[in-house]
């Protein structure tokens, strides 16, 4: 099933779930970073730096597969 666009719904419902949940774990301004790095009594940044890594490496993952399936459907 295809929209008006031509774009699967729900590959582009996962895209834009996906794409706030990368923008919560790697935006240092993000409310539930500030408040993960306090109850963890960690520096701020220094939580930032380690979710960066996994949330970069989830979102190149998620590039291919939507590439893939974006041609494949």
């Amino acid at each position: 099933m295809m929209t008006v666009s031509g774009l699967h719904p729900g590959l582009t419902i996962g895209a834009v779930l996906g794409g706030a949940i990368f923008g919560d774990h790697g935006s240092p301004i993000s409310d539930s970073t500030i408040i993960s790095s306090m109850a963890a009594a960690t520096d701020h940044i220094d939580h930032v730096r380690t979710q960066l890594p996994y949330a970069l490496s989830v979102a190149a993952i998620c590039l291919v597969l939507y590439t893939i399936l974006g041609l494949i459907l």
